[in-house]
């Protein structure tokens, strides 16, 4: 039984590539552009550190489901944006055209060695089919700001008994 019409075949192509689609822009997790501690030499309490976090990754999450670029953009650190906007829309990018994001929520928070580690399940729609991939986010501080600086496949596995 062979394929015949041309939106089921580009269909089912697209859903072939999504493992490999949601690596997203593959911004910066092995660069070294994580931003410095505030200039006074302070950590962030943890509880600023997590709900900056998670209010960011969330802002961004939301920009993708919606598909506003410029929205996702501004979640990202300077030094990182011009790579988004080189990506973003790309074939695998978060923005692209040819899948919706119907679903996307925050998993797991928890502290990691380039910054908070914002772990996540997006639901990637090509027509009526669907499939959960996990993304990892890293979120900083840069100055008085918290901007994400990092995005790969994958997520961490959750903390028992904690709630994201």
């Amino acid at each position: 039984m062979g394929l015949t019409h041309p939106r089921v075949a580009a269909g089912l192509a697209a859903l072939a590539l999504l493992p490999l689609t949601l690596t997203g822009c593959g911004l910066g997790k092995d660069d070294d552009h994580t931003s410095a501690p505030a200039a006074d030499g302070q950590r962030a309490p943890a509880e600023e550190a997590t709900a900056k976090s998670r209010e960011r990754v969330q802002a961004y999450l939301d920009a993708m489901t919606a598909k506003d670029v410029d929205a996702g953009r501004s979640q990202f650190c300077a030094p990182l944006q011009d790579a988004f906007d080189a990506d973003a829309t790309g074939p695998n990018g978060d923005f692209a055209d040819h899948f919706t994001v119907p679903e996307a929520a925050i998993t797991d928070i928890r502290s990691g060695s380039h910054g908070q580690e914002v772990s996540t399940t997006v639901t990637i729609a090509v027509g009526t089919r669907k499939a959960n991939r996990p993304l990892l986010f890293t979120v900083t501080r840069s100055g008085a700001d918290w901007c994400i600086s990092g995005e790969a496949a994958g997520s961490n596995t959750p903390e028992p008994g904690v709630t994201p």
